[in-house]
């Protein structure tokens, strides 16, 4: 059978595979346009399974919250370069996804990837677009958050999707704009923890020996030491929880995030919050040379 324009053409838009791999997938299924899909799948297939054990650290955050802001998802998606996640077709994919999240609740990544959006499995639109730009995609991780009559959840994006922030603001001044402003000071300052009761003994002992040491070493006597350290940790617990942090936006750099809430309404506090950075916590992958260097010197 002829492979006409036409006939690539339609694939193409079917698809959104390149005109060659159309062409291609066509001359395979004899013309077929149904084969010709099921062709570019199996490649699709194929190609993402080339690219499993290669690291994505790039990428972008997605949150997304229902009408009423009694719900809302944050959502990471990897790709290997920021090229590719500022492409339309991922961020689209994204933001179907956020939505399948909000509206079916999956359990996990495996269970997103088996629900449907825009007409397919989200597992084959995935190694469609693995196999259509050529880099490894995968969804990382996401968190639903639901609410109650008495508070709302908003997000904040950071410019380039790279840090996203969902805010479980309640209380009776639960306004859109507070939530926004809190979110962007979550996204800048990065918090660790909502409370200080949050921060996990492990993490404590840490801190107090990375600061026993430091004293010690700068000439302090044994016995100040352990008196000193109360004041240490108190520090530390206000450099990383979110409530104890100064508010960015306070134009007297005094004022604690949850001393601005308590100012606006006493009844008003941060519920929850979700911080989301692209690729953190993720191993680096080497560039070439390095890869390459290590690998003479084994």
């Amino acid at each position: 059978m002829e492979i006409t324009a036409q006939l690539v053409k339609d694939l193409r838009e079917r698809t959104g595979a390149g005109m060659m791999e159309c062409k291609k997938a066509l001359v395979e299924s004899n013309g077929s346009i149904d084969e010709a899909i099921e062709y570019l799948r199996k490649q699709g297939l194929k190609s993402s399974a080339k690219k499993a054990d290669r690291i994505a650290t790039d990428g972008l955050v997605m949150a997304l919250a229902n009408e009423n802001g009694s719900e809302a998802v944050i959502l990471e998606v990897n790709c290997e370069t920021d090229f590719v996640a500022k492409n339309e077709a991922l961020v689209s994919f994204a933001q179907d996804l956020a939505n399948n999240i909000l509206k079916d609740s999956p359990s996990n990544v495996e269970a997103l990837l088996e629900l449907t959006s825009a007409g397919e499995k989200n597992i084959d639109r995935l190694n469609q677009l693995i196999a259509k730009i050529g880099e490894k995609i995968s969804i990382r991780r996401f968190e639903k958050i639901k609410g109650d009559a008495n508070s709302r959840i908003g997000s904040y994006i950071h410019f380039g999707s790279k840090i996203g922030v969902l805010v479980h603001l309640s209380g009776n001044k639960a306004e859109d704009s507070l939530i926004r402003d809190v979110a962007m000071h979550a996204a800048a300052v990065a918090p660790r923890y909502l409370a200080a009761s949050e921060i996990p003994n492990e993490v404590i002992e840490k801190e107090k020996e990375i600061y026993r040491v430091q004293l010690l070493e700068s000439g302090k006597p044994a016995e100040m030491v352990e008196k000193i350290l109360g004041g240490k940790i108190a520090k530390f617990a206000q450099e990383v929880c979110l409530n104890d942090q100064i508010f960015i936006k306070d134009p007297n750099g005094k004022q604690s995030v949850s001393a601005m809430l308590k100012s606006v309404d006493p009844t008003l506090k941060v519920a929850q919050f979700i911080r989301y950075q692209v690729g953190e916590g993720m191993e680096k992958k080497q560039d070439n040379f390095a890869s390459e260097v290590a690998s003479m010197v084994k």
